[in-house]
């Protein structure tokens, strides 16, 4: 039904076309689409066993399609679906014991209190919110260079989620944090958020390589921020929705005259001007000895300019070439994208220096670093956007996409079916994007985002297309449900803790998962949220979840980012620190260093969203690699062994008391009897076949970690 309805769509667009290819106006559908309308919050229903207004526009739903909820599920079940929800991971035996011994009413109100006032909690949802921003520590492309200073953004999101940063706030820091707040150095480095585009460093095409960019900036802030595919507009008016091919181009706009800024320095103050005194003085008495080795290093530099200017264009040969004072705007945009290219360490040159030179080169090195006492640490620095202090280049809508076919010229603006006028540039171009984007009248923006949060509590969105409230995505289950949330969302300071309490004190969050035959041949996919949905733990949370049972898990936050082992015959381009330290290694996951051409083999075979773009919602398979990771990675076996420790390293345990305290580490409960009988069969038949008790318990312990009860949200 829902094709039909699009396909209706893409025909009555074709007919508002005029000759000129530009579209008279919208399609009524377009026009009334639900995503465009303004936040309507309507009172909720009256709905019998409610608990809350989430429980009353659901309960109300199901009635009118008879179906009935699931009862509550039970306080284990609960405790640690809330764990791994909101931290990522399960609770240990003391914080379920406190739990299951507290009968106060509150009591589970004040587990999630807890657990959104945990600092795991911002590691677990910056992973989220890692995926949509296409976060990663590498560039992409053959070279895969590491990217040393963009693990600052990736800290700067735990933060900001840790300390309940206004959503709102939060949006405008990484769109134009620079522009809004220049004195706030987080600000700067959450403008890294446009930064995280794959690149490839060594092009010769700049002109169509810096368009190749601006085309991911503008896909990416569409569908992050807005929920829409723009990136459908690239060549045309979009097929469904009402975004003109000329409102891909004005979103485009605001960024025209951003370049990349992989040097910003987080500094300020008291402290940059002692850095810079310290600074001038080793240069003072430094002067001398880096004159002489700078003057020996110009003849490689000299030829190496001259061969890396051959590879470019004839026009981009020029435009480095030329005298700065007569470039354009666009050219200073291809000078500063070619720059890097073209300029060589000091480390680079000294390579290729042979002979007297480089005998020379070498003893004045040695004498360099005899003020090594005096000379000043590396300033900290963040990989982000900047502005160019030029005038803008232009933007013209592209024909058919193509870089070098430009066509009319268009300046920044917003959605034509929103507002049809150009933005005002007053504060700034991309502070008046940010401006609209975030707010409170934006009918996309906030409503994305309580989406996005409901997505990631139940394993579907409201929506089921979190970054598509187009045509052809899903439309609401519960629209008037989505749009409470939104308003309240808005109205109570953009807060994220407080929506997701709002969500995980409803009595639909809490229902249990077991499945309900008349209700599932009347609403076989859930949509009316009649049941809490299984869904499995991303490879992160379950690498996480086994270091912390196991008693591996090294909670230190923040820096930069940790190299695990890698399986053997594993390559990465670009390198991988294999000999980490075993605790700097056993951190969270959310600090693993994230290369873009080679994922992490235990992420990957559990659906790691490829980073060069950005992920709204991961795939959730199953596959032969995911029981193959269980069973024979090293790692896993290791962390089995240090849980199989734990279990037995109190002296004088029964087997069953062991059987106890296995269970409860790693599922939150005893065994039953079955399961305590199954357990003492194996642990007999395991000792007998590999003559080794400890063995057969690690093995044992292996097996509970492997459990779809171990890697579920239940």
């Amino acid at each position: 039904m829902r094709l039909l309805i699009a396909l209706f769509a893409a025909g009555a667009f074709v007919a508002a076309f005029a000759e000129s290819g530009q579209r008279k106006e919208f399609t009524p559908m377009q026009k009334k689409w639900w995503a465009f309308q303004p936040v309507h919050v309507e009172p909720a229903p009256e709905a019998v066993g409610a608990k809350t207004e989430i429980d009353r526009f659901l309960f109300a739903k199901m009635a009118e399609k008879g179906v009935r909820p699931n009862p509550q599920a039970d306080k284990v079940t609960l405790l640690r679906r809330a764990s791994l929800v909101l931290t990522g991971l399960p609770p240990t035996p003391g914080e379920t014991q406190a739990y299951l011994s507290d009968s106060s009413a509150n009591a589970f109100e004040k587990v999630v209190d807890r657990l959104l006032a945990s600092p795991h909690y911002g590691e677990r949802w910056a992973r989220h919110w890692l995926d949509l921003a296409r976060y990663a520590d590498s560039e992409g492309f053959k070279s895969d260079e590491t990217r040393p200073n963009v693990w600052r953004y990736r800290d700067y999101v735990i933060r900001s989620l840790n300390a309940d940063k206004p959503y709102d706030r939060f949006v405008k820091e990484q769109i134009a944090g620079d522009e809004l707040y220049p004195n706030d150095i987080d600000a700067k480095v959450a403008v890294g958020f446009n930064r995280h585009f794959p690149d490839e460093s060594n092009a010769a095409n700049i002109r169509q390589r810096r368009q190749e960019l601006l085309f991911d900036i503008t896909d990416t802030t569409g569908s992050v921020f807005l929920g829409l595919t723009y990136g459908c507009a690239k060549c045309h008016d979009h097929k469904f929705d009402p975004i003109l091919q000329k409102d891909y181009y004005r979103l485009q706009a605001f960024y025209a005259n951003t370049r990349i800024e992989d040097e910003a320095v987080l500094m300020s103050g008291p402290e940059l001007a002692a850095w810079k005194a310290q600074k001038a003085e080793w240069d003072g008495k430094t002067e001398t000895i880096r004159a002489e080795m700078d003057q020996l290093l110009q003849v490689p530099r000299k030829a190496r300019f001259a061969e890396r200017l051959s590879r470019f264009p004839e026009e981009i040969q020029e435009t480095i070439t030329m005298d700065p004072a007569k470039r354009s705007p666009l050219q200073w945009h291809m000078f500063m994208k070619a720059k890097a290219q073209i300029e060589f360490t000091d480390e680079e040159m000294a390579r290729a220096l042979k002979g007297a030179p480089a005998k020379r080169y070498a003893e004045l090195s040695k004498q360099l670093h005899t003020f090594d006492a005096i000379k000043p640490a590396e300033l900290p620095m963040a990989q982000t956007l900047a502005d160019m202090p030029t005038e803008s280049p232009k933007t013209y809508v592209l024909k058919n996409g193509n870089y070098d076919a430009p066509g009319d010229e268009v300046a920044p603006g917003f959605l034509t079916i929103l507002d049809p006028s150009d933005a005002s540039l007053a504060g700034g171009r991309r502070t008046a994007l940010a401006n609209w984007i975030a707010s409170p009248t934006n009918p996309l923006a906030a409503r994305v985002m309580v989406n996005r949060v409901w997505h990631y509590h139940f394993g579907s969105g409201i929506s089921g297309s979190p970054s598509d409230f187009g045509l052809m995505g899903e439309r609401p289950t519960n629209l008037a449900l989505l749009d409470s949330l939104t308003g309240s969302f808005i109205s109570e300071g953009w807060s994220l803790k407080k929506l997701h309490k709002k969500i995980m004190m409803s009595a639909v969050w809490q229902q249990s998962s077991a499945s309900n035959a008349a209700n599932a041949e009347k609403d076989p996919e859930n949509k009316l949220w009649w049941k809490y949905s299984r869904h499995r733990l991303e490879g992160e949370a379950v690498r996480d979840s086994m270091l912390l049972v196991s008693g591996r898990l090294n909670t230190k936050m923040y820096g930069t980012p940790v190299f695990p082992p890698l399986p053997a015959g594993v390559v990465t381009r670009g390198g991988w620190k294999s000999k980490e330290e075993t605790s700097e290694a056993d951190r969270r996951s959310v600090y693993v260093f994230v290369r873009r051409n080679t994922r992490y083999p235990m992420f990957e075979a559990f659906d790691m969203p490829d980073t060069h773009e950005s992920c709204a919602r991961r795939n959730m398979t199953i596959n032969p690699a995911q029981s193959l990771e269980l069973m024979n990675s090293k790692l896993v076996t290791d962390w089995s062994r240090s849980l199989a420790e734990r279990v037995r390293n109190d002296g004088g345990q029964s087997v069953d008391g062991m059987l106890d305290r296995a269970w409860k580490l790693a599922l939150q409960r005893t065994p039953g009897d079955k399961e305590r009988a199954d357990a003492r069969e194996f642990l007999d038949r395991q000792t007998k076949l590999t003559g080794d008790e400890a063995q057969a318990w690690a093995d044992l312990c292996q097996t509970l970690l492997s459990t779809n009860e171990f890697l579920y949200v239940n």
